[in-house]
């Protein structure tokens, strides 16, 4: 006989799903046994947080779905955080949530909450199954919601009763109704049921069985070629315009089979000639030295541009709400998300499509009337040698830093620098952190596409643990690079037990300064106070054996390189390993906190 568990694992084995995360749960052990039997990986890790943000960063490489599965009650609302992260950076992921018996919701069973409009406001939809035979539509449902339109995360509410075997829960029921006639309406009631929830279970299994393909998943929009026919006359007329690709422009990159793979993307952006900022996941597109993507600088550019394309970045926060952008600049935006369009800075020119199927219009247009104008070159070359001025001033920084320690720690730029020359070409970064992870992106050069995974605009700390096993179980030949904070280890380093269980061998560098460092440096200067922001000179390397994976401290700058070597050469061998670095004092990102 088959179960709901199976039918689940079915149905996500058609929608191309090949790992799933999760904690354990009696309310959902059906799924997980089901999608071994069926050949999927499970990884269970140690906080519903973590598969949430395993699945997300899964999504994200793969272009697909990322699934994580949790039981009832302190399961889902462990996972909100991540869930509401995966929101925010529209990331396309489905949760499903264990859930009481059918016949006891709302009755004080264990672990029995309103999860729904707990999720509500969390996810794109809320789905709740109440007969088995819904599961494998409901599935279907799930994954076509998820990709759609905007792609963001899906809840899926199963109760315990859908996914165990029909004798076993009608074992369960049986004998509940007590004795005399009451007693025996009861269990007539109970009967009839589990005769309902169960009812035409053996067709869809049977159909199950002949395994149909899945549905065709949603193409992201296309743009009207009336619009991009606009942008390439308005690129055209430009003197010095500047291109931002942010992380949504990069949600279906991972599909090799899909209309803007991240090869052809990047390829359009580099036809295209126009100064290119990369954002989020979108760092790494073009390699580490592409001749066009400008890295410093970038509110001086925004304010001289005369024309500012926008591909799925918002003018929020990060733009300083459209106010880094000349007011006199034309704005073109290519965006899934008509709100995100008009958000501060409204676009002279909002084009509702996928920025990355917009991106590849646009430079066929533009190629096929002779290619980008002469007249850019000067513009360009005035950005890169912003960019030279500015790597220079940073090298000088680190050097002049560490000449000055006297062994009193490792500065974060020269530690960041060693990183960035140890790496592999096959380098995933994962950055966890604050004022060292932020330190690391003016340094650390992600090695190709989708080669940076971080939290993205909710700025989560805590993803680390979870992006980076889901970045080695989706490549398993690359190395995977964790770069956490000190503070944000704190939440995720538990999951080193996790990757030496499953033999996911990352190589994690903790920034240890023994503080919450970001908050600390304005919060002393303004509040004259470091309280709640002192942190110890814990010795996570230590946790980490502890966990089963390697350790290795690092106290001094000349340790550095030795200690990186060590860590690449661990986990070569099958070994996650942290290596915890003493920082010394910086005042690098001094006043750049967000608000």
């Amino acid at each position: 006989m088959t179960d709901g568990g199976e039918l689940v694992a079915r149905a996500l084995e058609r929608h191309g799903v090949r790992t799933l995360f999760t904690l354990c749960g009696g309310h959902v052990s059906p799924i997980l046994v089901g999608a071994k039997a069926r050949g999927l990986r499970v990884i269970d890790v140690r906080d519903e947080a973590s598969a949430v943000f395993a699945a997300d960063a899964t999504a994200r490489l793969t272009g697909g779905v990322g699934v994580a599965v949790v039981t009832a009650g302190p399961g889902v609302t462990n996972a909100i955080t991540a869930v509401k992260n995966a929101q925010l950076a529209q990331s396309p992921v489905v949760l499903f949530g264990g859930a009481t018996a059918t016949v006891l919701k709302g009755r004080g069973a264990l672990q029995d909450i309103d999860q729904l409009s707990l999720l509500d406001s969390t996810v794109k939809r809320t789905l709740v199954a109440r007969r088995v035979r819904e599961l494998p539509e409901l599935v279907d449902e799930a994954v076509a919601a998820a990709l759609s339109g905007v792609p963001g995360p899906v809840f899926v509410e199963v109760p315990v009763d859908l996914l165990y075997r029909e004798e076993l829960v009608r074992d369960w029921y049986g004998g509940k109704g007590g004795g005399g006639i009451g007693g025996w309406l009861v269990s007539r009631y109970l009967g009839w049921h589990v005769d309902r929830l169960f009812r035409g279970v053996d067709d869809v299994a049977e159909e199950g069985a002949g395994e149909r393909a899945g549905p065709a998943r949603p193409e992201p929009p296309a743009p009207d070629g009336r619009d991009v026919a606009r942008a390439a006359k308005r690129l055209r007329r430009a003197r010095r315009p500047v291109l931002l690709v942010g992380a949504q422009a990069m949600l279906s990159a991972g599909r090799p089979d899909g209309p803007a793979p991240a090869a052809r993307l990047a390829e359009a952006v580099e036809a295209l000639g126009v100064p290119t900022y990369l954002a989020s996941s979108a760092r790494g597109l073009l390699g580490p030295d592409a001749p066009l993507q400008v890295r410093h600088h970038r509110r001086e550019a925004l304010r001289e541009a005369d024309l500012v394309l926008l591909a799925g970045v918002p003018a929020d926060f990060r733009l300083d709400y459209g106010r880094q952008i000349g007011r006199r600049a034309a704005v073109v935006a290519a965006n899934l998300s008509g709100e995100e369009m008009t958000k501060n800075r409204r676009a002279d020119l909002a084009v509702h499509a996928d920025p990355a199927r917009f991106l590849v219009a646009l430079a066929e247009e533009v190629g096929g009337r002779g290619g980008p104008p002469e007249r850019w070159g000067r513009w360009r070359e005035t950005l890169a040698e912003r960019d030279r001025e500015r790597d220079e001033e940073i090298a000088a920084k680190a050097g002049a830093a560490a000449a000055a320690s006297n062994g009193a720690g490792v500065d974060p730029l020269a530690l960041c620098r060693a990183i960035d020359r140890a790496m592999a070409d096959d380098a995933v970064i994962v950055a966890d952190g604050g004022d060292f992870v932020a330190t690391a992106s003016y340094v650390v050069r992600p090695r190709g596409p989708l080669g940076w995974l971080d939290p993205g605009v909710f700025g989560t700390l805590g993803v680390g643990g979870g992006f980076a096993l889901a970045a080695k179980a989706c490549r398993p030949e690359a190395e995977v690079w964790l770069l956490w904070g000190d503070g944000s280890a704190g939440f995720s380093l538990a999951e080193i037990d996790t990757c030496a269980r499953h033999g996911l061998p990352v190589i994690a560098v903790v920034g240890n300064d023994a503080g919450w460092t970001q908050i600390a440096r304005e919060q002393v200067e303004v509040l004259g106070d470091a309280v709640g922001t002192e942190l110890a000179r814990t010795d996570y390397h230590a946790v980490a054996e502890g966990y089963g994976g390697a350790g290795i401290l690092v106290e001094r700058e000349e340790e550095v390189e030795g200690a990186l070597a060590r860590a690449k050469q661990l986990a070569a061998a099958g070994r996650p390993v942290v290596v915890n670095v003493h920082l010394g004092s910086s005042d690098f990102r001094k006043g750049s906190i967000s608000m």
